[in-house]
């Protein structure tokens, strides 16, 4: 596994934030308008994946690692679920809630994969500096 220095580094950070970047986006569309509460969760979901990335990292030790990750792919598989929702209401079409579905699976596999290469590794703690 390569050794990261800052959780910027991370390739499944930088994912997380495209997505909740995308997400900002997509709800300042006019279609949008009225739907607060949906936009508000799928914010806190889509923005909740970088943000537990990066506090796991800094956290410095395998297992709250490993725990804040855990929460990043909780937190994609709920984004998935807002996107359903979305596109049952009609504020998705069909290419755009796929686009998105695929990238939110995607990131949760590739976060599934660095766990596992976490469990795998003799790293701990301050070794991540």
């Amino acid at each position: 596994m390569a050794h990261a220095t800052r959780f910027e580094d991370l390739e499944i950070w930088k994912m997380g934030r495209e997505i909740a970047k995308e997400t900002w986006l997509l709800t300042r569309e006019e279609r949008w308008k009225r739907q607060f509460d949906l936009i508000n969760q799928m914010l806190r979901s889509s923005g909740s994946i970088p943000d537990n990335i990066a506090e796991g990292f800094e956290r410095e030790g395998n297992k709250e690692f490993l725990q804040f990750l855990s929460i990043a792919k909780g937190s994609c598989g709920e984004y998935r679920s807002q996107l359903y929702r979305a596109l049952d209401r009609e504020l998705l079409t069909e290419e755009e809630f796929e686009i998105r579905r695929t990238q939110a699976e995607n990131l949760s596999g590739k976060i599934q994969r660095f766990m596992a290469a976490i469990r795998r590794s003799d790293l701990s703690g301050s070794k991540y500096k």
